[in-house]
């Protein structure tokens, strides 16, 4: 990769031209395997974690840890440039490539259309989206209570996800695209991933290893 970003207006113009490098694609329509993947802090340190599962049975056939100090300050709509490196770095680790990358953030729902599933998307050139627990842009209608609703999710005037309920009567998730998957199959394969709880496995995972990292 080229150097890292060390200013806001560095960064602004990294994600200018990693976004035009997004690719539109429907997506694998049965990737054998997928990872999650996910960030935790403690203080100025971070634990960044990346399982993968099969995906016919959920079970862990490989997992990458990297620990280390977060990349970039804090600013707003830059929040990817702090957990990329780290994430990066995990991913090579893996000996297993997953068929799919999946984030806890967001992908095109984003004030500048290329969030965390974008970025890492371009940059490993692997099909890939977000799971989110928070809205970060974008309005919905109400979604209904039954596991599979969905409601776009529309920013600008533009779809940018989907809100997602993956349990009956649960809080639903933010789906968005990233790179070379399209925002069915995104959703598809986030309720086959989230068969008994509201995250799917693949976020449930990574959250646990990186946390027990980190402890």
């Amino acid at each position: 990769m080229q150097p890292w970003p060390r200013t806001e207006e560095e960064a602004l113009a990294v994600q200018d031209t990693l976004r035009s490098r997004v690719v539109t694609a429907p997506g694998p329509v049965a990737p054998e395997t997928v990872a999650g993947l996910d960030v935790a802090y403690d203080g100025d340190r971070l634990a960044a974690a990346v399982v993968v599962l099969r995906t016919a049975d959920l079970t862990v056939v490989d997992t990458a840890l990297v620990r280390g100090e977060p990349a970039f300050p804090y600013v707003p709509g830059l929040f990817a440039f702090r957990e990329v490196p780290a994430l990066m770095e995990a991913l090579e680790r893996l000996t297993v490539r997953p068929g799919v990358l999946i984030c806890d953030g967001h992908g095109l729902a984003h004030p500048r259309r290329f969030g965390l599933a974008a970025h890492l998307g371009v940059l490993t050139d692997l099909p890939a989206f977000g799971v989110a627990k928070t809205r970060l842009v974008g309005d919905w209608e109400p979604v209904g209570e039954q596991r599979g609703a969905r409601s776009p999710l529309v920013d600008a005037g533009e779809t940018v996800g989907a809100v997602l309920r993956t349990q009956t009567g649960v809080k639903p998730v933010f789906v968005s695209v990233g790179h070379r998957i399209g925002l069915e199959r995104a959703c598809e394969l986030t309720l086959a991933l989230a068969p008994r709880f509201r995250l799917p496995e693949t976020t449930r995972a990574a959250d646990r290893a990186c946390r027990d990292l980190l402890s």
